[in-house]
Protein backbone atom coordinates (compact mmCIF):
# COMPACT_ATOMS: atom_id res chain seq x y z
CA UNK A 1 0.00 0.00 0.00
CA UNK A 2 1.09 3.65 -1.25
CA UNK A 3 0.65 6.33 1.36
CA UNK A 4 2.92 9.27 0.13
CA UNK A 5 1.40 12.24 2.28
CA UNK A 6 2.33 10.27 5.77
CA UNK A 7 4.31 13.38 6.97
CA UNK A 8 1.07 15.65 7.00
CA UNK A 9 0.51 13.35 10.33
CA UNK A 10 3.76 15.22 11.97
CA UNK A 11 2.66 18.50 10.90
CA UNK A 12 -0.95 18.18 12.43
CA UNK A 13 1.16 16.77 15.44
CA UNK A 14 3.50 20.07 15.91
CA UNK A 15 0.18 22.36 15.22
CA UNK A 16 -1.00 20.72 18.47
CA UNK A 17 2.30 21.15 20.18
CA UNK A 18 2.91 24.83 19.07
CA UNK A 19 -0.67 26.08 19.80
CA UNK A 20 -0.54 24.62 23.21
CA UNK A 21 -2.72 21.85 22.82
CA UNK A 22 -0.78 19.67 23.85
CA UNK A 23 2.67 19.58 25.84
CA UNK A 24 4.28 16.43 23.28
CA UNK A 25 2.66 13.14 22.21
CA UNK A 26 3.85 10.22 19.73
CA UNK A 27 2.18 8.34 16.55
CA UNK A 28 2.87 4.90 14.90
CA UNK A 29 0.92 3.57 11.73
CA UNK A 30 1.54 0.03 11.06
CA UNK A 31 0.67 -2.08 8.12
CA UNK A 32 0.90 -5.84 7.69
CA UNK A 33 2.61 -6.02 10.73
CA UNK A 34 5.45 -3.38 9.76
CA UNK A 35 6.08 -0.17 11.09
CA UNK A 36 5.72 1.96 8.40
CA UNK A 37 5.27 5.54 10.27
CA UNK A 38 6.11 6.93 13.27
CA UNK A 39 6.15 10.54 14.30
CA UNK A 40 7.04 12.68 17.48
CA UNK A 41 6.93 15.97 18.66
CA UNK A 42 7.04 18.33 21.65
CA UNK A 43 7.76 17.58 25.24
CA UNK A 44 7.76 14.63 28.19
CA UNK A 45 8.37 17.32 30.94
CA UNK A 46 7.71 20.97 29.92
CA UNK A 47 9.93 22.37 32.24
CA UNK A 48 12.81 20.33 31.97
CA UNK A 49 12.63 20.79 28.14
CA UNK A 50 12.82 17.17 28.08
CA UNK A 51 11.41 15.40 24.45
CA UNK A 52 9.17 13.03 23.45
CA UNK A 53 10.82 9.66 22.52
CA UNK A 54 9.90 6.49 21.37
CA UNK A 55 10.68 4.89 24.73
CA UNK A 56 8.89 7.49 26.53
CA UNK A 57 6.20 6.43 29.27
CA UNK A 58 2.12 7.25 29.08
CA UNK A 59 -0.11 6.20 31.52
CA UNK A 60 -2.64 4.73 29.81
CA UNK A 61 -5.50 4.59 31.80
CA UNK A 62 -8.89 2.89 29.99
CA UNK A 63 -6.55 1.97 26.99
CA UNK A 64 -5.76 -0.86 29.62
CA UNK A 65 -9.16 -1.99 29.65
CA UNK A 66 -8.67 -4.11 26.22
CA UNK A 67 -5.68 -5.73 27.71
CA UNK A 68 -8.06 -6.77 30.87
CA UNK A 69 -10.98 -7.65 27.94
CA UNK A 70 -7.95 -10.32 26.63
CA UNK A 71 -7.38 -11.59 29.66
CA UNK A 72 -11.07 -12.87 30.42
CA UNK A 73 -11.13 -14.22 26.55
CA UNK A 74 -8.45 -16.57 27.71
CA UNK A 75 -10.01 -17.39 30.52
CA UNK A 76 -12.95 -17.87 28.52
CA UNK A 77 -10.95 -20.24 26.04
CA UNK A 78 -9.50 -22.14 28.60
CA UNK A 79 -13.27 -22.90 30.07
CA UNK A 80 -12.34 -21.53 33.01
CA UNK A 81 -15.03 -19.08 33.29
CA UNK A 82 -18.35 -18.51 31.83
CA UNK A 83 -19.55 -15.09 30.31
CA UNK A 84 -23.00 -15.72 32.39
CA UNK A 85 -21.25 -16.51 35.54
CA UNK A 86 -22.69 -14.29 38.08
CA UNK A 87 -19.98 -11.98 39.28
CA UNK A 88 -20.75 -13.18 42.76
CA UNK A 89 -19.32 -16.15 42.77
CA UNK A 90 -15.84 -14.86 42.45
CA UNK A 91 -16.25 -11.87 44.63
CA UNK A 92 -18.92 -12.59 47.37
CA UNK A 93 -20.33 -8.92 47.80
CA UNK A 94 -22.27 -8.80 44.34
CA UNK A 95 -24.48 -11.25 46.17
CA UNK A 96 -28.02 -9.61 46.51
CA UNK A 97 -27.46 -6.06 45.05
CA UNK A 98 -29.65 -3.11 44.81
CA UNK A 99 -30.32 -0.71 41.77
CA UNK A 100 -31.02 2.74 42.65
CA UNK A 101 -33.66 5.17 41.13
CA UNK A 102 -35.57 7.89 42.07
CA UNK A 103 -38.23 5.78 43.42
CA UNK A 104 -35.81 4.19 46.09
CA UNK A 105 -33.68 1.17 45.92
CA UNK A 106 -35.14 -1.71 44.41
CA UNK A 107 -33.61 -5.45 44.13
CA UNK A 108 -31.57 -6.64 41.09
CA UNK A 109 -33.85 -8.82 39.02
CA UNK A 110 -30.84 -10.70 38.40
CA UNK A 111 -26.85 -11.15 39.24
CA UNK A 112 -24.74 -8.88 37.74
CA UNK A 113 -22.59 -11.36 34.76
CA UNK A 114 -19.12 -11.64 33.40
CA UNK A 115 -20.59 -10.54 30.52
CA UNK A 116 -22.84 -7.70 31.63
CA UNK A 117 -18.80 -6.04 32.86
CA UNK A 118 -17.27 -6.46 29.36
CA UNK A 119 -20.21 -4.63 27.95
CA UNK A 120 -20.06 -2.37 30.07
CA UNK A 121 -24.16 -3.43 30.78
CA UNK A 122 -23.29 -4.24 34.35
CA UNK A 123 -24.98 -0.84 36.08
CA UNK A 124 -21.76 0.00 37.62
CA UNK A 125 -21.28 3.67 36.91
CA UNK A 126 -18.09 6.02 37.19
CA UNK A 127 -17.35 8.28 40.38
CA UNK A 128 -18.35 11.20 38.28
CA UNK A 129 -21.92 12.03 38.53
CA UNK A 130 -24.53 13.10 41.01
CA UNK A 131 -26.46 9.77 41.00
CA UNK A 132 -26.89 8.03 43.74
CA UNK A 133 -25.25 5.04 42.05
CA UNK A 134 -22.45 7.12 40.84
CA UNK A 135 -21.44 8.60 44.74
CA UNK A 136 -21.67 5.20 46.11
CA UNK A 137 -18.15 4.91 43.43
CA UNK A 138 -17.02 7.81 44.92
CA UNK A 139 -16.48 7.45 48.35
CA UNK A 140 -14.68 4.06 47.43
CA UNK A 141 -11.89 6.15 45.37
CA UNK A 142 -11.82 8.97 47.52
CA UNK A 143 -10.25 5.99 49.96
CA UNK A 144 -8.04 4.62 47.36
CA UNK A 145 -6.41 7.64 47.00
CA UNK A 146 -6.42 8.49 50.83
CA UNK A 147 -4.68 4.97 51.30
CA UNK A 148 -2.26 5.45 48.03
CA UNK A 149 0.87 6.08 50.33
CA UNK A 150 -0.55 4.39 53.40
CA UNK A 151 1.33 1.70 54.75
CA UNK A 152 -2.19 -0.55 53.67
CA UNK A 153 -2.97 0.69 50.08
CA UNK A 154 -6.38 -1.19 48.85
CA UNK A 155 -5.98 -4.10 47.25
CA UNK A 156 -7.00 -4.92 43.65
CA UNK A 157 -9.86 -7.11 45.01
CA UNK A 158 -10.76 -5.01 48.06
CA UNK A 159 -11.64 -2.61 45.81
CA UNK A 160 -14.00 -4.66 43.23
CA UNK A 161 -15.05 -6.10 46.62
CA UNK A 162 -16.17 -2.66 48.20
CA UNK A 163 -17.71 -1.68 44.58
CA UNK A 164 -19.81 -4.55 45.17
CA UNK A 165 -21.16 -2.96 48.17
CA UNK A 166 -22.32 -0.19 46.38
CA UNK A 167 -25.85 0.09 44.45
CA UNK A 168 -26.19 -0.21 40.63
CA UNK A 169 -27.11 2.68 38.02
CA UNK A 170 -30.12 0.49 36.52
CA UNK A 171 -31.03 -3.21 36.41
CA UNK A 172 -28.07 -5.36 34.67
CA UNK A 173 -28.48 -5.25 31.37
CA UNK A 174 -31.10 -2.86 30.81
CA UNK A 175 -28.96 -0.18 29.40
CA UNK A 176 -25.17 0.93 28.59
CA UNK A 177 -23.15 3.38 30.95
CA UNK A 178 -19.59 3.54 30.91
CA UNK A 179 -18.06 2.76 34.54
CA UNK A 180 -16.09 0.19 36.52
CA UNK A 181 -16.83 -2.88 34.81
CA UNK A 182 -13.02 -3.96 33.71
CA UNK A 183 -11.69 -2.93 37.91
CA UNK A 184 -14.37 -6.07 38.39
CA UNK A 185 -13.10 -7.95 35.64
CA UNK A 186 -9.45 -7.82 36.86
CA UNK A 187 -10.13 -9.28 40.67
CA UNK A 188 -12.16 -11.90 38.54
CA UNK A 189 -8.82 -12.98 36.99
CA UNK A 190 -7.10 -12.99 40.30
CA UNK A 191 -9.81 -14.90 41.92
CA UNK A 192 -10.19 -17.77 38.93
CA UNK A 193 -6.13 -17.73 38.50
CA UNK A 194 -5.00 -17.59 42.23
CA UNK A 195 -2.30 -14.54 40.98
CA UNK A 196 -2.41 -10.78 41.04
CA UNK A 197 -3.52 -9.35 37.67
CA UNK A 198 -0.62 -7.79 36.70
CA UNK A 199 1.38 -11.22 37.50
CA UNK A 200 -1.24 -12.92 35.31
CA UNK A 201 -0.60 -9.99 32.20
CA UNK A 202 2.78 -10.39 32.72
CA UNK A 203 3.25 -14.17 32.17
CA UNK A 204 0.46 -14.99 29.38
CA UNK A 205 0.80 -11.39 27.51
CA UNK A 206 3.67 -8.49 28.70
CA UNK A 207 6.60 -10.97 28.75
CA UNK A 208 6.21 -13.22 25.53
CA UNK A 209 4.90 -10.39 23.55
CA UNK A 210 8.22 -8.44 24.65
CA UNK A 211 6.38 -5.28 26.31
CA UNK A 212 9.25 -4.59 28.67
CA UNK A 213 8.01 -1.25 29.50
CA UNK A 214 4.33 -2.15 30.63
CA UNK A 215 3.09 -2.57 33.98
CA UNK A 216 1.02 -1.27 36.83
CA UNK A 217 3.61 0.44 38.07
CA UNK A 218 6.91 2.03 37.19
CA UNK A 219 10.65 0.95 38.95
CA UNK A 220 12.70 3.59 40.16
CA UNK A 221 15.22 3.39 37.25
CA UNK A 222 12.62 3.83 34.40
CA UNK A 223 10.67 6.92 36.26
CA UNK A 224 12.49 9.22 34.20
CA UNK A 225 10.90 7.91 30.93
CA UNK A 226 7.55 8.66 32.51
CA UNK A 227 5.92 11.44 31.13
CA UNK A 228 4.37 14.75 32.93
CA UNK A 229 0.55 14.76 32.80
CA UNK A 230 -0.77 18.45 31.84
CA UNK A 231 -4.28 20.21 31.43
CA UNK A 232 -5.62 22.58 29.96
CA UNK A 233 -6.31 26.47 31.76
CA UNK A 234 -7.12 29.68 30.72
CA UNK A 235 -3.04 30.17 30.83
CA UNK A 236 -2.03 27.52 29.15
CA UNK A 237 -0.85 24.12 30.26
CA UNK A 238 -0.33 23.49 33.66
CA UNK A 239 1.16 19.80 35.47
CA UNK A 240 -1.59 17.79 36.99
CA UNK A 241 -0.49 15.93 39.72
CA UNK A 242 -3.87 14.14 41.05
CA UNK A 243 -4.55 10.83 41.09
CA UNK A 244 -7.69 10.19 38.84
CA UNK A 245 -9.65 6.86 40.12
CA UNK A 246 -7.18 5.87 42.54
CA UNK A 247 -4.33 5.69 40.19
CA UNK A 248 -1.06 6.61 41.44
CA UNK A 249 0.36 9.33 39.18
CA UNK A 250 3.68 9.52 40.38
CA UNK A 251 4.03 6.16 39.76
CA UNK A 252 6.26 6.29 43.27
CA UNK A 253 3.67 4.39 45.65
CA UNK A 254 3.29 0.51 46.49
CA UNK A 255 1.03 -0.27 43.88
CA UNK A 256 -1.24 -2.96 44.97
CA UNK A 257 -4.42 -1.89 43.75
CA UNK A 258 -3.80 -3.15 39.70
CA UNK A 259 -7.12 -1.62 38.18
CA UNK A 260 -8.32 -3.71 35.26
CA UNK A 261 -10.06 -0.24 33.95
CA UNK A 262 -6.89 2.39 34.27
CA UNK A 263 -4.04 1.08 36.05
CA UNK A 264 -1.49 0.13 33.25
CA UNK A 265 1.36 2.44 31.91
CA UNK A 266 3.43 1.20 28.35
CA UNK A 267 5.28 2.79 25.67
CA UNK A 268 3.90 3.20 22.08
CA UNK A 269 6.09 -0.19 20.84
CA UNK A 270 5.45 -1.60 23.92
CA UNK A 271 1.11 -1.16 22.91
CA UNK A 272 1.81 -1.74 19.40
CA UNK A 273 3.00 -5.66 20.08
CA UNK A 274 -0.05 -5.74 22.05
CA UNK A 275 -2.15 -4.50 19.17
CA UNK A 276 -0.37 -6.82 16.16
CA UNK A 277 -0.98 -10.00 18.24
CA UNK A 278 -4.58 -8.63 18.22
CA UNK A 279 -4.79 -7.81 14.28
CA UNK A 280 -3.38 -11.08 13.50
CA UNK A 281 -5.76 -13.29 14.99
CA UNK A 282 -3.89 -13.91 18.51
CA UNK A 283 -1.13 -14.53 17.19
CA UNK A 284 2.51 -12.40 17.22
CA UNK A 285 5.91 -13.37 16.29
CA UNK A 286 5.12 -16.84 15.57
CA UNK A 287 3.81 -17.64 19.21
CA UNK A 288 -0.11 -18.12 19.72
CA UNK A 289 -1.65 -16.45 22.45
CA UNK A 290 -6.05 -16.27 21.77
CA UNK A 291 -7.53 -18.40 19.15
CA UNK A 292 -8.37 -16.39 15.96
CA UNK A 293 -12.20 -17.56 17.09
CA UNK A 294 -11.81 -15.86 20.43
CA UNK A 295 -10.37 -12.85 18.81
CA UNK A 296 -13.04 -13.05 16.39
CA UNK A 297 -15.44 -12.84 19.41
CA UNK A 298 -13.33 -10.27 20.90
CA UNK A 299 -13.65 -7.76 17.83
CA UNK A 300 -16.69 -8.49 16.58
CA UNK A 301 -19.32 -8.07 18.98
CA UNK A 302 -22.07 -5.53 19.47
CA UNK A 303 -24.55 -4.26 22.24
CA UNK A 304 -28.43 -4.75 22.13
CA UNK A 305 -30.81 -2.17 20.36
CA UNK A 306 -32.08 -1.25 23.69
CA UNK A 307 -28.54 -0.66 25.16
CA UNK A 308 -26.96 0.78 22.26
CA UNK A 309 -29.49 3.53 22.75
CA UNK A 310 -27.58 5.17 25.99
CA UNK A 311 -24.31 5.53 24.08
CA UNK A 312 -26.30 8.11 21.07
CA UNK A 313 -24.33 11.30 23.66
CA UNK A 314 -21.34 10.12 23.45
CA UNK A 315 -20.92 11.83 20.33
CA UNK A 316 -17.29 10.59 19.82
CA UNK A 317 -18.83 7.07 19.41
CA UNK A 318 -21.34 7.77 16.61
CA UNK A 319 -21.27 4.81 14.79
CA UNK A 320 -19.92 2.54 17.09
CA UNK A 321 -21.06 -0.22 19.52
CA UNK A 322 -19.05 -1.40 22.17
CA UNK A 323 -18.16 -4.66 23.81
CA UNK A 324 -15.41 -6.62 25.27
CA UNK A 325 -14.26 -2.97 26.51
CA UNK A 326 -13.86 -1.54 22.94
CA UNK A 327 -15.75 0.28 20.37
CA UNK A 328 -16.58 -1.46 17.38
CA UNK A 329 -17.39 -0.10 13.69
CA UNK A 330 -20.69 -0.16 12.73
CA UNK A 331 -21.96 2.28 10.90
CA UNK A 332 -18.99 4.43 9.35
CA UNK A 333 -22.28 6.56 7.59
CA UNK A 334 -22.83 7.92 11.59
CA UNK A 335 -19.54 8.38 12.17
CA UNK A 336 -17.46 11.57 13.25
CA UNK A 337 -14.07 10.77 11.78
CA UNK A 338 -13.00 9.06 8.62
CA UNK A 339 -13.29 5.65 9.56
CA UNK A 340 -13.93 1.95 8.53
CA UNK A 341 -16.26 -1.22 9.03
CA UNK A 342 -15.41 -3.24 11.20
CA UNK A 343 -12.22 -1.34 13.12
CA UNK A 344 -12.07 -1.28 16.80
CA UNK A 345 -9.70 0.03 19.54
CA UNK A 346 -10.45 2.16 22.60
CA UNK A 347 -8.55 5.17 24.43
CA UNK A 348 -7.90 6.62 27.36
CA UNK A 349 -8.95 9.91 29.72
CA UNK A 350 -5.51 11.27 28.98
CA UNK A 351 -5.49 10.66 25.34
CA UNK A 352 -3.65 7.77 24.48
CA UNK A 353 -5.68 6.35 21.69
CA UNK A 354 -5.62 2.53 19.10
CA UNK A 355 -7.54 1.78 16.18
CA UNK A 356 -6.74 -1.59 14.63
CA UNK A 357 -8.22 -1.86 11.20
CA UNK A 358 -8.83 -5.18 9.96
CA UNK A 359 -9.83 -4.16 5.96
CA UNK A 360 -7.24 -2.49 5.93
CA UNK A 361 -4.94 -4.57 7.83
CA UNK A 362 -3.26 -1.35 9.61
CA UNK A 363 -3.19 -0.24 13.40
CA UNK A 364 -3.21 3.84 14.14
CA UNK A 365 -1.72 4.49 17.43
CA UNK A 366 -1.01 7.76 19.61
CA UNK A 367 0.14 8.39 23.04
CA UNK A 368 0.02 11.80 25.02
CA UNK A 369 -0.57 13.23 28.36
CA UNK A 370 -3.77 15.71 28.75
CA UNK A 371 -6.40 15.35 31.14
CA UNK A 372 -9.82 14.83 30.41
CA UNK A 373 -8.75 14.26 26.50
CA UNK A 374 -10.34 10.83 25.60
CA UNK A 375 -11.06 10.90 21.95
CA UNK A 376 -10.51 14.76 21.40
CA UNK A 377 -10.07 16.91 18.63
CA UNK A 378 -6.43 16.09 17.34
CA UNK A 379 -7.22 12.43 17.61
CA UNK A 380 -10.28 12.50 14.59
CA UNK A 381 -7.78 14.97 13.19
CA UNK A 382 -4.66 12.53 12.60
CA UNK A 383 -7.69 9.82 11.75
CA UNK A 384 -9.14 11.86 8.94
CA UNK A 385 -5.52 12.34 7.93
CA UNK A 386 -5.06 9.05 7.81
CA UNK A 387 -7.89 7.88 5.89
CA UNK A 388 -7.60 10.15 3.22
CA UNK A 389 -4.46 7.84 1.89
CA UNK A 390 -6.05 5.03 1.82
CA UNK A 391 -7.47 3.18 -0.79
CA UNK A 392 -11.64 2.78 -1.16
Amino acid sequence: MEMKHLDKLEEVLNESVQSGQIAGGNICILHKGHEIYYAQAGYADLSKKKKIAKDSIFRLYSMTKPVTSAAVMLLMEQGKIDLLDPISMYIPSFTNMTVASEMGDFPAQRPVTIKDCLSMTSGLPYNCDPDPASRDAAIIFEEVDKRLYSKQPMTTLEVASRLGEGRLAFQPGASWRYGTSADILGAVVEVVSGMRFGEFLKKNFFEPLGMIDTDFSVTASKRDRLTKVYEQTETGLVEYNGSHLGICSHMDADIQFESGGAGLVSTITDYAHFTQMLLHNGTYQGQSYLSPQTVHYMTNCRLYPHQQVSMMGWDSLAGYSYSNLMRIMTDPSLAVINASMGEYGWDGWLGPYFSNMPKEEMTFLMMVQRKDSGTFTLTRKLRNVLAAQLPL
